[in-house]
């Protein structure tokens, strides 16, 4: 009869850790998908070969999977936008020698194409911040009647504080004409809705820089890009109006050329991934309220496709009872940081009696409300949303060195469990 009752125990056990609920499996997940939407053959998840669409495809394949349902016969929601993009050449030589791009040098993502060499006059902070012997600068290199064709700002050597100062100031000088900014800063990229009339490139302060400058990129505007966000809806056990929406951005920054692409794993494969992971869990679960799971593109070019969804909402807004947004999930060593929770204190409390209930993570640290991602749009609207975001000693952001690799997916488990729990106590 013992070994009856072993036998019985062992296929129970077998059985509960071969369940979706189970750490292993959750953080398995997470990666796995996370891996796949930071593959090269994704493109970064941006506007080159269609990058993003590739995703959406991808995402919406899991929603089917998963159990979520389309709305409206589709997960896709289509809209459009302008996007500036790199498709093609993108060679850029210092004195003869090759520089590397995302590594040695980034172009401006609103730079046009150019092919030409660039012949610069220096201009130190000092000038820079000095108008008088600045104008002077720009109406000689204006002119057109010196050997130079375009402006250097050297920062290598500047203070933090001359530093902001300096904002700004590398846009005002390629108003007038072709720019080169020369720093030991990080080399961070993003994404344009236009193009500039001339050419603004980052070098990065190890790189020697002399007299000259060769510069052939190709550019092309985007003036009508599809993209699609990805929605998938869960309804609850029991009738009931409210809905809670779990969302994350999937998009990404794509390719600087055909060779350079931004993998883009924490900011947002992480977020996207969690998103999925929760979907997965609350598949499984009695739910009191409806669930829409959001994956919106769009994010990195100005959060136009969350803009889009809240002006042509596939429900009506009110019915939200909360929105939390996950953006940037692939660490939480040092905890978790919410935007909005000054603006809904009763929830943020929740939040963090769960988590020292559970003690999930080591912070829920408090921040008030930002534009900086999805969740904004909604709040605009007067919908209760929460953006929650990880920290810890991963710092590569917007970045060729945002990849799978360098996740360190430390707190993915309890980040899951965080976020379902909060759910289902709302």
């Amino acid at each position: 009869m013992r070994k009856g009752i072993t036998a019985i125990f062992l296929l129970i056990q077998l059985y509960v850790n071969a369940q979706p609920g189970t750490k292993m499996l959750v953080l398995d997940y997470v990666r796995n998908v996370t891996q796949h939407l930071c593959a090269p053959q994704l493109h970064g998840r941006g506007y080159i070969n269609k990058g993003d669409s590739l995703a959406s495809a991808f995402i919406s394949g899991e929603f089917k999977q998963l159990g979520l349902k389309p709305l409206k016969g589709s997960y896709l929601q289509e809209f459009k936008h302008a996007v500036n993009t790199f498709p093609g050449q993108m060679l850029v030589l210092a004195d003869g020698d090759t520089l590397r791009p995302g590594i040695d040098y980034l172009v401006d993502p609103a730079c046009p194409s150019v092919r030409l060499v660039l012949r610069f006059k220096t201009v130190t902070p000092a000038e820079a911040l000095d108008k008088v012997r600045l104008q002077k600068i720009i109406g000689e290199l204006v002119s057109g009647g010196g050997k130079y064709n375009a402006f250097l700002l050297d920062k290598r050597s500047t203070t933090s504080d001359t530093l902001k100062l300096l904002n700004g100031m590398a846009e005002m000088l390629s108003s007038f004409s072709h720019t080169i900014v020369w720093s030991n800063e990080k080399l961070t990229w993003s994404v344009a809705s236009e193009q500039s009339n001339y050419p603004l490139l980052f070098i990065d302060g190890k790189v020697p820089l002399q007299k000259e400058l060769i510069v052939d990129v190709h550019a092309r505007m985007e003036r009508n890009y599809s993209s699609y966000n990805v929605i998938g809806y869960l309804p609850a056990s029991r009738l009931n109006r409210k809905m809670i929406v779990l969302s994350a951005h999937y998009d990404h920054l794509g390719r600087m050329g055909a060779d350079t692409y931004f993998p883009g794993a924490n900011d947002n494969a992480s977020g996207t991934a969690t998103m999925l992971a929760v979907a997965k869990e609350l598949v499984l679960k009695k739910r009191k309220y409806n669930y829409l799971f959001i994956a919106f593109a769009g994010e990195e070019a100005g959060l136009v496709g969350s803009k889009y969804f809240t002006e042509h909402p596939v429900m009506r807004l009110r019915r939200i009872r909360f929105l939390m947004n996950l953006d940037i999930m692939g660490s939480g060593e040092e905890g978790v940081t919410v935007v909005n929770a000054t603006k809904h204190p009763k929830e943020f409390a929740l939040l963090q009696n769960i988590n020292s209930e559970k003690q999930y993570l080591s912070q829920v640290k408090s921040r008030g409300p930002a534009a900086n991602s999805d969740h904004y749009w909604f709040s605009e609207k007067g919908v209760p949303a929460f953006f929650m975001y990880t920290m810890g000693p991963n710092k590569n952001y917007h970045d060729i060195n945002d990849s799978f690799e360098n996740l360190s997916f430390a707190e993915t488990t309890n980040l899951v469990e965080l976020v379902l729990d909060f759910l289902e106590r709302l």
